[in-house]
């Protein structure tokens, strides 16, 4: 809060007031219950032999919606106008530099994991009989952030990180072919656009299960058509559509009247439940498979719980889940959700991958284990996050990487020439 003692500068007439956007630190908060499930997903199977629980525990392939939708959600926060139907022209004059600095954001924790785990990687690609061409193809496709495009590929080394190979091509879309247009669309506008992007995802999903299956499979039974699925789960195409539904979504609360902030409003937990609740449909008959979930329940269910949070966060009295998401503990663990999402792949591996665990433990890890499993992702996340993601020399350093492509790709993104 300002100091209220101090005395205002005039506002000179004529001169434009930039409205200022508060910060929603719920949002942040909301990152750790996407992520924390995903963590648990990856290894459910060692954690717990009861099938219940595995089928409802297993659902990762939903979850990782939501975190495209926050992705975009909060570019549109950060780089349009509060109030206004345009981008932030400061911020996306540079579209090579602002593309540079997004993927700068992550790609120095993810280079770091990939080299300690390195050495784990490929000897485990050697213990199954993979030629080197194969390992260099991988390795090429892990440090470019590529894997997203090769259905055969898309879970190679760190297996999750097939999420920051998707992200880093719909980052490339936003400062030119994205945020201007989309800041630039009326609300109707931006409510009419995230109904046609849910019917497009919805269509693309319906199309993998009426070639595969539209239920969920049975835990012994394998994958129908992997490589199809791996191209609905993982292609970056889809991943653009979920963020720009997030960007859609932030732009109608960005666009609010003061008329539309004095109106009631749904209370977030009611949106937070019903999406969360859509996973309880796996023990049901009515088990549709996980993309099928995704497009029609949990990512337009978990976008208006965004939205939500979001209006609520500007109220005078917000509700409790409100005051939950963006108090200081689950501020502070949403600040782990990236780190945690990079680390818990390797971390499990060491313990769970059975190549891997014999060699060092004689045995994969009993199901006792896997609490300590979960405390060790947890504490590695926080120094990480403390030592590596907040240094500052790291930022500097990715800053001037960032400055470096921004500059040698000038003209990319848009034309410089006269």
């Amino acid at each position: 809060m300002a100091n209220e003692s101090k005395q205002e500068k005039p506002v000179q007439q004529g001169t434009v007031v930039k409205a200022k956007k508060p910060r929603i630190d719920a949002v942040d908060g909301c990152r750790f219950a996407l992520v924390f499930p995903i963590v648990v997903a990856h290894f459910a199977r060692f954690g717990t032999k009861n099938p219940t629980l595995l089928k409802l525990l297993t659902q990762e392939n939903v979850l990782v919606g939501g975190f495209f939708v926050i992705s975009g959600y909060v570019s549109a926060y950060t780089s349009t106008e509060l109030g206004k139907r345009s981008a932030d022209e400061k911020k996306l004059a540079n579209p090579e530099l602002f593309f540079w600095q997004r993927v700068m954001a992550y790609y120095p924790l993810h280079f770091l994991v990939s080299m300690i785990f390195a050495p784990m990687f490929i000897w485990t690609e050697r213990q199954f009989k993979a030629a080197w061409s194969t390992i260099g193809f991988r390795a090429f496709l892990n440090f470019t952030m590529l894997q997203a495009w090769f259905p055969k590929e898309a879970e190679i080394w760190n297996q999750p990180t097939w999420f920051l190979s998707a992200l880093t091509f719909a980052n490339l879309t936003m400062p030119t072919a994205v945020l201007p247009g989309v800041a630039s669309m009326s609300r109707k506008g931006v409510e009419k656009l995230f109904a046609g992007l849910t019917a497009i995802s919805l269509l693309q999903k319906v199309s993998y299960s009426e070639t595969a299956r539209f239920h969920s499979n049975s835990l012994d039974q394998p994958k129908m058509h992997p490589l199809l699925w791996n191209l609905t789960r993982f292609h970056p195409f889809w991943a653009l559509i979920e963020m720009v539904m997030g960007i859609a979504a932030c732009r109608e609360v960005m666009l609010d009247t003061p008329e539309d902030r004095s109106r009631p409003h749904v209370n977030p937990m009611v949106y937070f439940a019903a999406a969360y609740s859509s996973l309880l449909l796996r023990l049901t008959r009515f088990d549709f498979n996980d993309a099928i979930i995704r497009g029609v329940l949990f990512v337009p269910l978990w976008t208006k719980f965004l939205t939500s949070i979001h209006r609520d966060c500007l109220a005078a009295n917000p509700r409790p889940i409100t005051k939950f998401f963006g108090g200081k503990t689950m501020s502070s663990l949403g600040s782990l959700a990236f780190p945690m999402f990079i680390l818990h792949g390797p971390i499990g591996q060491v313990f769970y991958k059975k190549v891997i665990a014999r060699k060092l433990w004689g045995k994969a890890m009993p199901n006792s284990f896997f609490p300590i499993y979960l405390a060790i992702c947890l504490l590695a996340s926080h120094f990480t996050n403390e030592y590596f993601v907040k240094n500052k020399k790291v930022a500097q350093m990715s800053g001037k990487v960032a400055a470096f492509l921004g500059s040698i790709t000038q003209g990319m993104l848009k034309d410089t020439s006269a």
